[in-house]
């Protein structure tokens, strides 16, 4: 008796069918992630590196201002010596026409006597030595020749400090140069990074730094006293420069790095302090605890000094962060970096009492 069952497909047909319905998932699969692409893990750690980059671009902001300065006082330095040097190259300039009058007086008297050959020796002071010498040698004569002796040694000394001197300053100069460098590229390293996202990135993380930028307009002080008056007349000149933009290097009046912002306003106030935040952590009093802060004391940051700020009371610090921002309040504990101490800034004649001594006055 014959069946009525259908006969089974071949293996081949099987084959086809799945290979057919394989290729239509797949081609469905890349349709849909043309038309809706996941979102990449990595722009996250994008933005993360360009932070990174804006904070070493600070940290070594610091320590370009602190070149900056050491090359300031070497250079009034050398100046200085120059100066000293150039003025007794001038009075030894002087005593050799004294001398040289001496001289001519001797040759025409009926030649050169010990006397004379000794005030134009090349060595006098060997030629002193020589005590039967001194014995023809008038006071006047003596007290010529050792005033002589006395300002070439003094000018030998002054040009030898001034080569030295001027030895550090290129090479302090030459550290200015690779810090700006090292500034510069990590900068352009972080704009880079910043043109891989998206306009959209883009524009929503320029949204983030306005919102940080204008909360500064709703902050609550509070009430609390400042720590001194001066402090206080930094203070006042810093809240002034609120909305002005960070630029490294810069020191006002319309654009600061952090150190720049604290030492200009107390610049305002007629207080000089150190320019950078390293320099600036070890002066006046250390304040250890935020609770014991009050507005106008400088806020040391990171664990290498490398960011400093006004306390601005209520855990508030008014500063200027970084690239790309502006001054603004912030809340210490949202500031992403670790406190390390205060600062309360003392002054006796208006200069800073611990970068000048002095009396603090609390």
């Amino acid at each position: 008796m014959a069946s009525h069952r259908r006969p089974k497909q071949t293996s081949q047909a099987y084959t086809a069918v799945v290979t057919a319905t394989a290729a239509a998932a797949v081609a469905m699969t890349a349709q849909s992630a043309s038309a809706d692409p996941l979102p990449d893990p990595n722009k996250k750690g994008v933005q993360a590196q360009i932070d990174r980059l804006y904070e070493e671009a600070t940290q070594a902001t610091e320590k370009y201002n602190g070149a900056k300065e050491k090359a300031g006082v070497l250079q009034k330095q050398v100046d200085d010596l120059q100066d000293t040097a150039a003025r007794k190259q001038s009075d030894l300039n002087d005593l050799r026409t004294q001398l040289g009058s001496i001289a001519a007086a001797q040759y025409r008297s009926g030649g050169l006597d010990p006397s004379v050959q000794l005030l134009l020796s090349a060595d006098p002071d060997g030629y002193l030595d020589n005590a039967s010498a001194l014995d023809q040698l008038s006071a006047r004569q003596i007290t010529a020749l050792q005033q002589y002796q006395s300002q070439q040694r003094d000018l030998q000394q002054q040009r030898s400090q001034a080569s030295e001197k001027l030895k550090d300053l290129q090479e302090t100069r030459e550290e200015l140069g690779d810090r700006k460098k090292e500034i510069q590229g990590k900068l352009a390293k972080a704009q880079r990074l910043l043109n891989t996202l998206t306009a959209e990135e883009r524009a929503e993380r320029s949204a983030e730094e306005e919102r940080a930028n204008r909360s500064s307009e709703r902050v609550q002080l509070g009430n609390e006293a400042s720590a001194s008056q001066r402090a206080a007349a930094a203070f006042e000149a810093a809240k002034s420069r609120v909305g002005m933009p960070y630029v490294w290097g810069a020191t006002g009046p319309n654009s600061f790095d952090c150190s720049g912002l604290t030492s200009w306003s107390f610049q305002q106030a007629g207080v000089s302090i150190p320019r950078t935040s390293q320099d600036q952590a070890n002066v006046g009093t250390r304040i250890n605890s935020l609770s014991a802060l009050k507005p106008g004391d400088l806020i040391i940051m990171r664990t290498d000094l490398s960011h400093v700020g006004f306390y601005a009371g209520n855990g508030q610090i008014l500063h200027s962060p970084k690239p790309g921002a502006q001054v603004r309040y912030e809340s210490i504990a949202r500031s992403g970096m670790p406190f390390m101490w205060g600062v309360r800034i003392g002054w006796t004649a208006g200069r800073l009492d611990g970068w000048t001594a002095g009396r603090l006055d609390g």
